[in-house]
């Protein structure tokens, strides 16, 4: 337990305050504030579609960056001193974003309409939504490329003031867009404000402008494409695979209960990510690159049930606060109108404390590239939450989409303790010293 407090006191918290807690508290008010007009000036219904939009969005993003953001940070940081691997690495993923992006795009442009009939109510036309994706897509490919870039030479300030900025001129934009073209409005908003944000970047490109010679054809590394590629399909696997089975799912409930309900369980999930965003970079920042370093069963153990003792508990009151607060959470984010989101806090909440427990053991694929381990679960995850969903929504209606994210949390965390049950709850004995 004192050597978790010491390293959150020490590092984590001081560069979380400094870094990535005013990033993540600034992402938060501007989703806030967007909600509130999305509620204001569209409704629930609305919502829905945004939702849906969003969530293709995800999947359409992390296919055109291919899932190697995290994976180029780590080559960045340890060839930032090597030029020949360093060019190896920025040419190699670049080229192989570069070409990925651009299929992507030239996809969703000329298949526009499909993909409308697929994600929107065949009655409505939302296909130049599409075609604006498919321009401004290159640019946040780009942005993110740039990203990985000054995060692996730990240009914290400059990405902590373009996040900021970024996320300020992208809230501007929103709002200004609901406000004058109301659903067009947001829905253009969300396939352009994360790509704008590269106007903000091109500081960091100027800055960086000395990497630019290093990116070269003949500089693509096979040996790199092999060893980027498994932690790729692992991200990717998710990253795709979740954003889809939630368009899915509220597009069953779209056709099976309605829009509002639809709307409803948008704004539920929503609420969710706000607060889960603060644990979530905790994680990030702490628990990954210490599970990488740890190379002895004990420790792991160790960090886990530290983790338990001094961050679950502060977690697991933040969500009875919320829960009790919840009708005064929906009036500030929403409108009178979302008042039904109020029952489904319960089992989104539950779900959630079961979700992180679970995500806290499960960085260890990740972390030590445990690449079927990850796949099989992750797969487990997404076939249960489907299934269930369907079978608790036709039962319970929206609400039974709630609890089918925290039956599926409770059965995906079941899974992680038999894989880990050794590992965490086993006998471990002593090394002799002779």
């Amino acid at each position: 337990m004192g050597k978790l407090t010491k390293y959150i006191n020490n590092k984590v918290l001081n560069k979380a305050a400094s870094l990535n807690t005013v990033s993540v508290a600034t992402r938060v008010l501007a989703g806030v504030l967007t909600s509130k007009a999305i509620a204001v000036f569209i409704g629930a219904e609305g919502l829905a579609l945004i939702g849906n939009l969003r969530n293709f969005l995800s999947s359409v993003q992390s296919v055109a960056i291919l899932g190697l953001y995290n994976g180029v940070v780590k080559f960045i940081s340890e060839f930032k001193k090597q030029t020949v691997e360093l060019s190896k690495t920025i040419s190699t993923v670049f080229y192989l974003g570069f070409i990925a992006t651009m299929i992507v795009s030239f996809a969703c442009y000329f298949n526009a309409e499909y993909i409308n009939d697929l994600i929107f109510p065949k009655y409505s036309d939302y296909s130049y939504v599409i075609r604006i994706l498919a321009i401004a897509l290159p640019f946040y490919s780009l942005n993110m490329f740039v990203f990985s870039i000054m995060n692996g030479f730990s240009k914290y300030r400059i990405l902590l003031v373009i996040n900021i900025i970024g996320q300020i001129l992208g809230l501007c934009v929103t709002l200004l867009l609901i406000y004058q073209n109301r659903i067009d409005g947001a829905l253009v908003s969300v396939v352009i404000s994360e790509s704008i944000i590269f106007l903000i970047t091109l500081v960091g490109i100027i800055n960086q402008r000395s990497l630019v010679p290093l990116v070269k054809v003949e500089n693509i590394s096979f040996d790199y494409i092999k060893k980027l590629s498994p932690y790729s399909f692992m991200v990717l696997f998710s990253a795709v695979i979740l954003p889809i089975v939630a368009l899915i799912i509220r597009s069953y409930i779209i056709d099976n209960i309605g829009y509002k309900e639809a709307g409803f369980w948008e704004a539920m999930t929503r609420i969710s990510k706000y607060y889960l965003m603060f644990i979530s970079s905790l994680m990030a920042l702490y628990i990954l690159p210490r599970f990488s370093e740890i190379e002895d069963v004990k420790e792991f153990k160790n960090e886990v049930f530290n983790f338990y003792k001094s961050i679950i508990p502060v977690f697991a009151l933040g969500l009875v606060i919320i829960y009790f607060l919840r009708p005064i959470i929906v009036l500030v984010i929403f409108s009178n109108e979302f008042e039904p989101v109020e029952d489904l806090f319960l089992w989104q909440l539950l779900g959630d404390f079961v979700k992180v427990l679970s995500i806290v053991i499960a960085y260890q694929f990740l972390a030590k590239k445990m690449f079927w381990h990850y796949i099989i679960t992750e797969a487990f995850l997404v076939v249960t939450l489907y299934y269930t969903s369907i079978y608790f929504i036709d039962i319970y209606g929206v609400k039974g989409a709630t609890i089918a994210h925290f039956v599926t949390y409770l059965m995906y965390y079941g899974v992680i303790l038999l894989i880990f049950g050794s590992s965490l709850f086993g006998i471990i004995k002593e090394k002799n010293v002779e």
